[in-house]
């Protein structure tokens, strides 16, 4: 590959590392810390989702208007509200408090990405990179990110039963976010044309967004009954598993995810975006429904890392299309508008997961329900898209 790595394409690499490493390591206690501190699982999976529908409002707020007032402000301002939110977490026990906190700041209970950065980020570096080398640079992008998501969830591990230090480093990781994201170039920022209108952002592509946006939710929304916090929850409940022990697990899971990424932008190189982004999904789904109905700790373990290693393929290849298929000016708004549209998909399904887990009997039924809606969205995909051509791929 091109020496590509700028200051700017090297700092937007820093904060996604350190963006995902306080991702990971909140979605493995997270919910151990609300149980801890006196949230019933119904409470707190109502809380997981109206946190998420937060960051949906916030998200959609600031990536809509990104690429008007200003790439770097609108990632500064998303940097503060996560360090408030955090330390909102660590500082108050009370459900209502803790309602407000995520619900207007940035809090990331799935170990994926949430609020503002990811889309503003994918339209600043595809300001700096040559659009030949987009697919390759969101792959090692991708694996940044999982290796920082795999790390924080080893380091929480580490933590043991302190999750409240956890809490507390996730907000000093968004304070550190805000500096650094104050010196990117102007090379980051883009000049809207006169005919961006000033609600969504987008002129020309509102309808193939809108067609990505609904398909994007739906995979979210299956993904939701297996985010990350309430997978390793689910190991605690069905096999006894230990907070050290999870960070382990998911620490693996989360690298072969990461190192994944690489082998999808050489196959989208020789099969195309939507064929790789659809083959590799399809088989890590019906993984992902096997994960609960192994019979042993070890094969549900072995089986979960298999699914990882695939899962996240599609992730730099559906990435690199979206920024493909809207112009230079549309980036940031869409990258916002379907990464809104994923958060408000995966906060729908919390709180019902939240009811499953609550009855021993339905605790395995999230994997069943996640996989077989994700194999939905695959096959949808590939019917909508498989030949809608690239405007803006070089």
């Amino acid at each position: 590959m091109e020496s590509v790595f700028t200051k700017d394409v090297r700092l937007l690499f820093a904060t996604r590392f350190i963006r995902l490493f306080a991702y990971g390591s909140l979605s493995v206690v997270l919910v151990f810390y609300l149980v801890a501190n006196g949230l019933s699982e119904q409470q707190t999976g109502w809380l997981v989702t109206l946190t998420l529908v937060g960051d949906v409002a916030v998200s959609l707020f600031l990536t809509t208007r990104a690429d008007r007032l200003g790439r770097r402000r609108v990632l500064i301002a998303g940097a503060l509200l996560m360090a408030a939110a955090g330390a909102a977490f660590a500082s108050t026990r009370v459900f209502a408090l803790l309602l407000i906190a995520g619900t207007l700041g940035v809090i990331s209970p799935s170990g994926n990405e949430v609020g503002p950065f990811l889309p503003i980020e994918q339209a600043a570096l595809s300001s700096v990179i040559p659009g030949r080398l987009r697919t390759e640079v969101f792959a090692w992008y991708t694996l940044a990110g999982a290796v920082a998501t795999a790390a924080g969830a080893l380091a929480a591990g580490l933590f043991g039963s302190e999750h409240h230090r956890v809490i507390l480093f996730y907000a000093v990781l968004g304070g550190v976010l805000a500096v650094l994201f104050s010196r990117l170039s102007s090379a980051t920022e883009v000049m809207p044309s006169a005919g961006t209108p000033t609600l969504s952002g987008l002129h020309k592509s509102r309808g193939i967004v809108a067609k990505l946006s609904v398909l994007f939710a739906l995979d979210s929304f299956a993904g939701g009954f297996v985010m990350q916090s309430f997978a390793a929850y689910w190991f605690y409940l069905r096999w006894g598993v230990s907070p050290e022990k999870l960070g382990a697990i998911f620490f693996g899971a989360n690298l072969l995810a990461g190192l994944s990424a690489l082998v999808a932008s050489r196959m989208a190189r020789r099969f195309g975006l939507i064929r790789t982004m659809v083959i590799t999904h399809l088989p890590s789904n019906v993984l992902l429904i096997l994960v609960p109905l192994m019979p042993t700790l070890p094969l549900a373990i072995t089986v979960l890392l298999l699914r990882f290693s695939i899962s996240q393929m599609d992730v730099p290849t559906r990435q690199a299309y979206t920024m493909a298929v809207v112009d230079p000016d549309e980036r940031s708004a869409a990258a916002g508008i379907t990464g809104v549209a994923r958060t408000t998909g995966a906060a729908l399904s919390p709180f019902l997961v939240g009811l499953m887990f609550a009855r021993p009997s339905l605790i395995n039924l999230p994997f069943i329900l996640g996989g077989t809606l994700k194999i939905v969205y695959d096959l949808l995909v590939w019917r909508t898209f498989s030949r809608v051509p690239l405007p803006n791929s070089d």
